[in-house]
């Protein structure tokens, strides 16, 4: 029987299999995204009681009735940047680890929008379009170099600041706007205000989560506030662009085009219709959310959220986890040349928890070699590492021990 079982939908890359494969997970794989029926009845389908993970993308959604109906839901890997699919709340409280990749697609979605900065400005899908309709549009009217042109980044993380590296070794200007206070790098300029870089912009690309702060930023006020031919790229989160406001702004002739990459609603697979007001304009790039779609891409984030599966399943390591808090303890030394065993235990955040689980230790009568506490919100986060086989009877006696308590959410015991 493998260590724990996993479920991957949508099409993952091979290798998070042959990632999660040599920590002795057993994958089953799935090219759709499944409902909520479906979701809980394959995780219950699962033989044995050992854990269980699920790797999702952006179309299965895991909802509060998921992790009551599926005790044994340890982890959920998205294999994506953004995680809004998933009640992140509940999973909390449940004690439930989620992995995502927030840096694997960087590369491929600031290459994105430097190609379509460059498509943009010569007008390059307008004139393919013709010749595909049999018209010889040979001229160079409106199109431009891009070299010497303001591309103004909205969001300055991983994505914002590697579009900026790119789009100076093409000879551009680069400024940027972000909440919080950023190191340029190369030649960036940073700007005071969303306004002052919407105005001084030939190319505005946005690079923003998706919150309440967020959501509507671009809106017809911004969008008259940019200069007059000016470019707006959105390859973030569809809800930051007021999308009606954008198309007016380009019938209008104020903006010269735009390219989206992601929008308010998306079709939930292949089968459904793309209905946009932007379609069937010649001077708008429309991709499906194709940003971080690259095989490499997809490797890369295939291997990331595996191996921090598989981490959380060997050593119970929360890095880059985003609904416990982030711990991770070494094996300690004294105990690498013996038998050792690790009590990961999720608690509520309440006062004397600490103490109550000490005393069950002491009780067993076992002498504890390693600790580490971390808490966020309502919830803590244990290491209790103690010189014991996984296999010692006093090992689970201490496993039982703790999980009794009242402020136990769950508790694994792990070989080390």
């Amino acid at each position: 029987m493998p260590r724990a079982h996993a479920l991957l939908l949508e099409n993952l890359h091979a290798t998070a299999s042959e990632v999660l494969a040599t920590y002795d997970v057993e994958t089953r794989r799935l090219s759709t995204a499944l409902s909520e029926d479906e979701l809980v009845s394959a995780l219950q389908d699962f033989p044995g009681d050992g854990p269980v993970f699920v790797g999702i993308r952006s179309k299965t959604h895991v909802t509060p009735r998921v992790f009551d109906a599926v005790p044994r839901l340890v982890a959920i890997g998205a294999f994506c940047i953004g995680t809004d699919q998933i009640a992140l709340d509940v999973a909390r409280r449940s004690g439930v680890a989620v992995f995502n990749a927030p840096f694997s697609s960087t590369r491929s979605v600031a290459e994105l929008v430097i190609a379509e900065v460059v498509m943009l400005s010569r007008q390059v899908f307008a004139r393919s379009k013709a010749a595909h309709e049999g018209h010889w549009d040979k001229s160079a009217t409106g199109a431009h170099e891009v070299r010497g042109k303001t591309l103004g980044i909205i969001g300055y993380g991983h994505i914002g600041s590697q579009a900026s590296i790119l789009a100076e070794a093409l000879g551009m200007q680069v400024q940027f706007y972000d909440i919080d206070k950023k190191l340029p790098l190369g030649n960036a300029n940073v700007v005071d205000s969303l306004e002052a870089l919407l105005g001084s912009s030939d190319f505005v690309s946005l690079h923003v989560p998706d919150t309440e702060l967020t959501r509507g930023m671009i809106g017809r006020e911004q969008l008259c506030a940019m200069r007059r031919g000016a470019y707006l790229l959105n390859l973030s989160r569809g809800k930051v662009v007021d999308i009606p406001a954008l198309r007016d702004a380009l019938v209008s002739g104020h903006l010269a085009g735009a390219a989206v990459d992601v929008y308010p609603r998306e079709p939930a697979n292949t089968k459904e219709v793309f209905e946009s007001e932007l379609r069937g304009l010649d001077n708008v790039i429309l991709t499906p959310h194709i940003g971080g779609s690259t095989q490499e891409a997809q490797a890369n984030i295939g291997r990331e959220v595996a191996h921090a599966l598989g981490h959380y399943l060997d050593h119970g390591s929360t890095l880059g986890c985003v609904t416990l808090p982030s711990l991770d303890l070494p094996v300690p030394t004294s105990v690498r040349r013996g038998p050792a065993s690790r009590i990961v235990n999720v608690h509520q955040n309440v006062p004397g928890v600490l103490s109550a689980i000490n005393r069950v230790v002491a009780e067993t009568n076992v002498n504890i070699v390693g600790q580490a506490l971390a808490t966020v919100e309502d919830v803590g986060l244990l290491f209790i590492d103690v010189p014991l086989a996984a296999d010692d009877p006093r090992a689970e006696k201490l496993r039982e021990g703790i999980s009794a308590l009242d402020t136990s959410v769950r508790t694994r015991l792990l070989w080390l």
